[in-house]
């Protein structure tokens, strides 16, 4: 196989963004296709997901799970596509993959500092590699299962529950037999939450009832699978059961800050003798086969589903990433570079 194209188009990262104005920050930018080196692969990016988390590369914070991407460097994320180059054993041309790549036409990677595996060609819709057979739902099932530790009949509440990750949480935790609520903005989508995910119960942030519709969940929460962070935690926490578990996910309120939100309701932890701990999904990496047998297993029969949120175009890109901060997405936001 070979490029059907002689540039590379591609997004750098030149300053830091100030809140959402990512426009002002990343140059879109043609140049040469990458040549792999020994042991790299050259991919023809096909699909890219665009996650919250990445916010946090672009900023100059030095505590975060990765060291911030230096500024002048290509903007990376996850990507799927197909192997064009290979010049590592083992992996073949026209093999379909994953890896972290660049926002770009072409992607050059080394396997192992790049998570770079092959993916099932039965899958039907390679999006779903992106969606319940990727990380976003690896993140979910290790949260509710093991960090959330989730049994029939728990109360478990979600936040960011109409995007990524935290739809798939919802439906797991369902899936499992428990009382799932979930947090949203917006009547849209607490719309989608009730009548296409089939919630117990979708609440509002945005709204002005907020407390009162967390206060009339009775019995308490006992796991909170956390996509959100900062003053929600906080609202949360007092009503978290006693010996309830969260599971911190993600910290969508706070990744644009240079420093860190403090906790102030951080006596709940002992007043309510709560679990609190973080996951992040690479940690998991080498149980995503297991995870993917479940996974597949529930989206097959019609459990366990995805909504895509699709952006056409490389070019288009920065719209797309500016609907994980607006609100204005549903489910897995991805960019596919053809039509």
């Amino acid at each position: 196989m070979a490029a059907t194209t002689s540039q590379n188009r591609f997004w750098r990262l030149q300053r830091h963004p100030v809140g959402s104005d990512f426009a002002a920050a990343l140059s879109f930018e043609r140049g040469p296709i990458p040549t792999p080196k020994d042991g790299e692969v050259l991919i023809a990016n096909e699909l890219i997901s665009l996650d919250a988390g990445t916010r946090l590369w672009m900023t100059p914070r030095t505590d975060g799970y990765q060291p911030p991407l230096p500024l002048g460097s290509p903007m990376c994320g996850l990507i799927v596509g197909n192997i064009i180059e290979s010049r590592h054993p083992g992996y073949a041309p026209g093999t379909l993959v994953r890896a972290f790549g660049t926002w770009a036409d072409y992607s050059c990677v080394a396997p192992a500092a790049t998570g770079l595996i092959a993916l099932d060609a039965s899958v039907l819709d390679p999006r779903e590699h992106l969606g319940t057979l990727g990380m976003n739902a690896w993140t979910a099932f290790v949260g509710v299962t093991d960090v959330g530790k989730a049994r029939p009949g728990d109360t478990v509440l979600v936040s960011a529950a109409a995007g990524a990750t935290g739809m798939l949480a919802a439906q797991i935790a369902k899936i499992m037999g428990c009382r799932v609520f979930g947090i949203a903005g917006g009547d849209v989508k607490c719309a989608f939450l009730r009548t296409e995910l089939k919630l117990d119960g979708a609440i509002d942030y945005k709204g002005s009832g907020l407390e009162a519709a967390l206060d009339a969940i009775d019995g308490g929460i006992d796991v909170y699978f956390d996509n959100v962070g900062g003053p929600l935690l906080d609202v949360v926490l007092p009503r978290m059961a006693h010996y309830g578990r969260v599971a911190v996910s993600g910290l969508i309120a706070t990744y644009a800050a240079d420093s860190p939100a403090p906790l102030k309701r951080f006596d709940q932890i002992l007043m309510r003798r709560l679990t609190i701990s973080g996951l992040f999904s690479p940690d998991f990496m080498n149980r995503g086969d297991q995870i993917n047998r479940v996974m597949r297993r529930w989206t097959d029969d019609g459990r366990l589903r995805m909504h895509f949120d699709m952006t056409y175009g490389l070019e288009h890109i920065l719209s797309a990433y500016g609907r994980l901060f607006d609100g204005a997405n549903i489910g897995k936001v991805l960019v596919a570079l053809k039509q």
